[in-house]
């Protein structure tokens, strides 16, 4: 185990970081639809054509942009990204945790793991405080037009991204060596260094994956989903749910510090007994 050991919190984007999904602050205003009129056509010709949901939306997004005479491209929805609205003290966070952190001796870092759309992330105000974005992404033609998707992030595969950032495999065209066998103790970020922070259902297979895995998982809400976040602790696929609200000193905010007081108490127990042992196997 490293001097300073890496903690590695794991966010789902829309409805967890900010306050409503994505598309829907300046995407689908720009094809003159409500939110629900989209999100109605998207989820039903998924359905109608017994679809993967994630690409469903996808395909939309692009069926509708040409219906509508507008340009589908990697920098509009870059700019889209600038109008997110996000919690109460999101952009504050990810700085003080990361300090936090350092002041017990644990390097943070924080990865999105999100159906949404990756470029509307990266144009968001807060992409550079993660490592890594694992989000939904479409393939360009040579003038610069979505074609195809590039990336599809549906609520099961969330879960590879976790092995990707446990094992330290992060692009996403290297399958050889995320499934090559490691052994646990020469894993980039072990399974109990490991935070989800997600809002509902679809969030569902990377916090069992923790729980079962020995990590946390944190479920968020608003007034919309609280009854449904609740269900889930008692349930138990979740280790606590929190108001979205990523305040300092909130609720949220002094649970995360005790998880991270936590990890690095284990990780100097660690340290102490394979100390130990390499002393006495060396006498």
């Amino acid at each position: 185990m490293s001097d300073k050991p890496i903690v590695a919190i794991m966010y789902d984007f829309d409805k967890t970081l900010c306050t409503k999904d994505m598309q829907d602050y300046t995407f689908i205003p720009s094809l003159s639809m409500k939110s629900s009129d989209f999100w109605a056509v998207a989820n039903g010709f998924g359905r109608d054509e017994h679809m993967d949901s994630i690409l469903a939306y996808m395909y939309t997004m692009i069926q509708k942009s040409k219906e509508k005479n507008i340009p589908l491209l990697r920098e509009t929805l870059v700019n889209n990204g600038k109008d997110i609205e996000f919690y109460k003290g999101v952009t504050e966070w990810f700085d003080r945790v990361n300090q936090y952190g350092a002041l017990i001796g644990v390097s943070v870092e924080h990865y999105i793991i999100s159906s949404g759309l990756k470029e509307i992330i990266e144009g968001s105000s807060i992409s550079e405080k993660f490592k890594e974005i694992f989000a939904c992404e479409f393939y360009y033609d040579e003038t610069g037009h979505a074609v195809w998707p590039k990336t599809a992030v549906n609520y099961t595969n969330k879960t590879q991204f976790v092995y990707r950032i446990n094992k330290g495999v992060l692009d996403v065209a290297n399958d050889i060596d995320l499934n090559r066998s490691m052994p646990d103790d020469s894993k980039r970020v072990p399974f109990t260094n490991m935070i989800y922070i997600g809002d509902g259902l679809s969030d569902v297979p990377c916090m069992k994956m923790m729980k079962a895995y020995g990590g946390q998982s944190i479920a968020v809400y608003n007034e919309n989903n609280k009854e449904k976040v609740e269900q889930l602790l008692i349930e138990d696929r979740v280790d606590f749910i929190f108001p979205a609200d990523y305040s300092k000193d909130g609720a949220l905010d002094k649970t995360m510090k005790n998880i991270l007081r936590k990890i690095a108490i284990q990780n100097d127990l660690f340290d102490e007994n394979s100390r130990q042992i390499k002393a006495i196997e060396n006498k």
